[in-house]
């Protein structure tokens, strides 16, 4: 008896939800490959419709060159494609698309709407699909141009429609699609319109009035122009001044051949150029284009094509370190003024001049992987946490009841400190005395080294107010009554379009731990209080950092909004109590961290302290001896 064949072809209609899980992710998603779709049409003005954050219905309109008939329904096949004819035209790349998988992925995941004409044609073509099946084609009177509507994505693939986030974080990541397309093509007028509401009006201009457009107007001011002519590649563009970086990420952009890209490389370059210039942890503002020979790169690395190779990406990476530390310079921290008349739209690219010398040691393209710390600390029992209060004088009601804290930042004067409950103030006497058994002191402002006869303990100071600080906004958050302190005068802030709709999707959450605001219309709001017991800073640095831990904990630990929100407020505020401390202060310190929920590692996972026995430091000075 003969076995049955079992390899089969896949029918069409799975086969293009199977592609459709690599290109259309989210609603983002399909709004990039739209929008890319209309930039390659030659348009100049282009609409973008949204309800439900493109959950319901996603819309772009485009006045390009439209299709035929014939095109209209090939346009839907999968692997068809205006863009490329041979294998070689794969190293002359310069549209935005080219493997034609977008719109048949989109049509095998939603109901698809097609409106199209040329301008040599009388009438347009209608066509509708629904699961890579065509329902409809007709012809239509229609405008030149093209409408696409996209309808109930992933309504037949209801796991992955599950799997989507609330509507104002994936308007967020749409919103973050549309600014990098608007970005590369100040030439093009665009619109943005969600829930019937207008998000961007964009007309049609310079590459600074567009960054002005999106950004705001009081980026005009701190905008550098950059650029760079060789014979490998040209680069232009605008950098942010010294003095205007930002603790938060996202207002980088790089375009190759208009194309966004990431690259961390690239980043590492810039951020060297600054150096020095710009406070640790601080990220500059920057809008640059490189336009080089398609042939010098490879796009077909990633199905959202935003990773790219250089075939000599050691030269890239020096002759734009070159070019930024130069615009640095010339403008001497933002010293001159900027003509902003200078036309950068890059449309025409003049072309590359003599290659320019540059006396740069590149290093080698680090590895950018994922995070490869080792956890080599084990979880402890809360009883080795006795040994820390051992000779401090410390009762054992004062460890299990303390209270709050006023530190002073001045580290030249040693205050004198009482823990708020009644166990603490009967042992105060006993807290100011010398340690008998057991020896502390602080180093670098950062650590704490507590000495037992066993053991000596080391504390990441830092890390043990992360811990202490989540413990208490936590049960404000369960409180959901976060005390605030009302500011003299409000202070009114700017937010981009993303950040807007993240604080609309976190609000609750964050006026609960203190923070009040008020919206007033363009992405602008008015913060009138902050949280009591938060340092004395910027309201408006406060709030943006505070936004931007929020996103990175939304997007790498994937945590319920809000432990979230109090990790990232933790994590954001810790480092501000890097200060010299006092013998009381250490003590009030160590009370409040033994009183958390688990003082040996911070909310991340990251190790508080870490214990050197007498035979682990020996094994430090001695590795390959061992006693007998």
């Amino acid at each position: 008896m003969n076995t049955p064949d079992i390899v089969q072809l896949l029918p069409d209609h799975i086969a293009n939800q199977i592609a459709a899980g690599e290109v259309v992710q989210r609603p983002a998603s399909a709004v990039k490959e739209l929008l890319e779709n209309a930039i390659d049409a030659e348009a100049s003005s282009i609409q973008v419709i949204l309800q439900e954050a493109g959950k319901t219905l996603l819309q772009v309109v485009d006045d390009g060159k439209g299709m035929s008939p014939t095109d209209a329904r090939m346009c839907f096949e999968r692997h068809a494609t205006s863009k490329i004819r041979t294998g070689e035209d794969l190293f002359r790349i310069r549209t935005m698309g080219f493997r034609g998988e977008a719109l048949a992925s989109i049509a095998a995941i939603a109901q698809v709407e097609l409106k199209t004409a040329r301008s040599d044609e009388e009438v347009g073509t209608l066509i509708r699909i629904e699961g890579s099946s065509v329902k409809t084609q007709e012809s239509i009177s229609w405008s030149q141009g093209t409408s696409i509507q996209v309808k109930n994505l992933f309504y037949n693939v209801p796991a992955r429609r599950n799997f989507l986030k609330s509507n104002p974080v994936e308007m967020r990541h749409i919103i973050d699609e549309f600014q990098r397309v608007a970005l590369a093509n100040p030439e093009v007028a665009f619109t943005l319109h969600h829930n019937n509401s207008e998000i961007f009006n964009l007309p049609q201009g310079k590459l600074v009035r567009r960054i002005t457009d999106i950004f705001g107007k009081n980026y005009r001011e701190q905008l550098v122009f950059c650029q760079e002519e060789t014979s490998l590649l040209s680069l232009r563009g605008y950098i942010g001044k010294p003095e205007c970086a930002k603790k938060t990420r996202g207002e980088q952009f790089f375009f190759v051949n208009n194309r966004y890209i990431k690259s961390s490389y690239l980043h590492h370059a810039l951020v060297t150029a600054f150096e020095g210039t710009i406070p640790e942890g601080s990220h500059p503002f920057y809008v640059l284009f490189i336009e080089i020979d398609p042939s010098h790169i490879d796009i077909n690395i990633h199905p959202t094509k935003s990773e790219i190779k250089f075939d000599d990406e050691r030269s890239v990476y020096a002759i734009l370190m070159a070019a930024i530390r130069r615009s640095i310079g010339v403008y001497n921290l933002g010293g001159d003024s900027i003509d902003f008349d200078n036309d950068i739209n890059f449309l025409n690219p003049p072309k590359p001049a003599a290659a320019t010398p540059v006396s740069f040691n590149i290093p080698p393209k680090p590895d950018w992987g994922g995070d490869k710390r080792q956890d080599a600390f084990g979880k402890q029992s809360v009883q080795d946490w006795v040994k820390l209060f051992e000779g401090l004088g410390v009762q054992d009601e004062e460890r299990q009841a303390p209270g709050q804290s006023d530190f002073s930042q001045d580290s030249s004067e040693t205050q004198s400190f009482t823990i708020a409950s009644r166990a603490n103030q009967m042992a105060t006497e006993r807290i100011g005395q010398p340690a008998t058994e057991a020896t502390y002191f602080q180093l670098f402002n950062r650590y704490i080294f507590s000495q037992t006869p066993e053991e000596t303990i080391l504390i990441d100071q830092r890390a043990a107010w992360e811990r202490i600080l989540y413990e208490q906004y936590r049960k404000m958050l369960a409180k959901r009554s976060g005390g605030s302190q009302q500011l003299l005068f409000p202070k009114t802030i700017r937010l981009s379009a993303a950040d807007m709709e993240l604080v609309n999707d976190t609000k609750s959450s964050i006026r609960s731990l203190g923070f009040e605001f008020d919206e007033i219309g363009g992405n602008s709001i008015v913060i009138r209080g902050v949280p009591s017991d938060l340092p004395d800073e910027s309201e408006q640095e406060m709030f943006e950092e505070l936004l931007d831990q929020i996103r990175q904990n939304y997007a790498e630990l994937r945590l319920s909004r809000p432990d979230g929100l109090i990790r990232s407020l933790a994590k954001r505020f810790a480092p501000r109590y890097n200060f010299k401390m006092s013998a009381q202060e250490i003590r009030g310190m160590l009370a409040r961290l033994f009183d958390t929920s688990d003082p040996n590692r911070t909310p991340g996972g990251d190790p508080i302290t870490v214990r050197l026995t007498i035979e682990k430091l020996a094994t430090i000075f001695r590795p390959h001896h061992k006693d007998k």
